[in-house]
């Protein structure tokens, strides 16, 4: 049905898509094309700023008069920040819409129908999967309320991430560590267990690329973060907000330092674990967070498994072996008793980054 020259143009308005940084709102690539050649480009840059389709015909200028507007996702058709997209194609002129995949938001009825009143052609569902998987995030929160999780690490080939003693510094090699921190870019907020906080000291910052800091969260039932803590700095010199989710319970004088020392606390309900996760999500959530990168450690991990709170995993492999059994895996949790109950990954992708890989993939419960 669709055509390898099509493919590529979607694939080009895929790319673009990922350009942006438009949290809470959907990634969003176009591309406009006339005479079999692409014109121009646009995307979702941030919230409040021109949608793709917007940006790829004041890109054209006169341009996009009877063009092809091929979009990954379903123009807006209501007035938020900005005005609606289907409004926009019609004023420009657009001769034909090529839709990657339907919008998921439920308040953004009657797209198509208004375009195809205002004699444009429509398509839907060229490179569909691909379209939909950069707006998988988008649409958990949507339809949940919640974040979309990935659980992000560095092992090693027996799937440690540090010895018995506590040591990771570096499983993985400078390559990888810069991706590592690209990840951390294109996340909303990034979260930790106070194990971490303990043992690392991160500051949970982006560093060794362009990026913004994202918002830091520790799960820390009884408040054991040091009032020190490089996350709570100013040392780290970042402006991110810091929350620390501890149990109701949790020793007033030790809230009362932590307040001091920057951070902000936010009581949630004891779990037998530490904290309860699930309300930590929906804390998040309400809080516009659409992207979570949850950085450990392996009993964190673990919970998130347990739980069946995750959704993605990004796990850089070096090609070192511990060969200990004391020490920390990836994921400490409860775990289950056979193969054919384990997680998997679907969707996988492999990429090298100097001497590591990095797989990524979204969990999927075998059957």
């Amino acid at each position: 049905m669709w055509s390898d020259f099509e493919r590529e143009v979607m694939a080009k308005a895929i790319v673009e898509a990922k350009r942006g940084r438009p949290s809470p709102n959907p990634r969003v690539g176009a591309a406009l094309v006339r005479e079999g050649e692409v014109i121009a480009l646009g995307h979702h840059a941030k919230a409040g700023f021109a949608h793709a389709e917007v940006d790829a015909i004041r890109n054209a200028g006169a341009g996009a008069e009877g063009a092809t507007l091929y979009v990954t996702l379903e123009p807006c058709n209501h007035q938020g920040r900005t005005g609606p997209c289907t409004e926009a194609i019609l004023e420009a002129g657009v001769r034909r819409v090529v839709i990657g995949c339907r919008d998921p938001a439920p308040h953004v009825p009657g797209a198509i129908s208004r375009l195809e009143t205002g004699d444009v052609d429509v398509e839907v569902g060229l490179m569909e999967e691909e379209c939909a998987a950069l707006v998988a995030d988008f649409a958990k929160h949507i339809e949940t309320g919640l974040p979309f999780v990935t659980l992000k690490a560095a092992v090693t080939l027996d799937g440690k991430i540090a010895t018995r003693t506590g040591d990771s510094k570096w499983i993985s090699g400078e390559e990888a560590r810069t991706e590592a921190h690209r990840l951390r870019d294109d996340a909303d907020a990034i979260l930790v267990g106070v194990g971490t906080v303990l043992a690392d000291d991160p500051s949970l910052t982006v560093r060794h690329v362009v990026g913004r800091d994202p918002i830091r969260a520790v799960l820390d039932a009884d408040l054991r973060t040091p009032e020190d803590a490089a996350v709570l700095g100013p040392k780290d010199g970042s402006g991110a907000d810091v929350l620390l989710f501890h149990a109701e319970d949790a020793d007033q004088s030790r809230r009362d330092a932590l307040r001091r020392a920057g951070a902000e606390l936010i009581p949630v309900s004891r779990h037998a674990r530490g904290v309860d996760v699930a309300e930590v999500l929906e804390v998040l959530g309400s809080r516009d967070v659409v992207r979570l990168l949850v950085e450990g450690g392996a009993h964190v991990h673990g919970t998130f498994l347990d739980l069946g709170l995750a959704d993605r995993a990004a796990i850089f492999i070096a090609p070192r072996i511990v060969g200990d059994a004391g020490a920390l895996s990836f994921a400490a949790g409860t775990g289950v008793e056979s193969i054919d109950k384990a997680w998997r990954l679907a969707r996988t992708e492999l990429r090298t980054f100097g001497s590591d890989w990095l797989v990524t993939g979204d969990f999927e419960r075998m059957q």
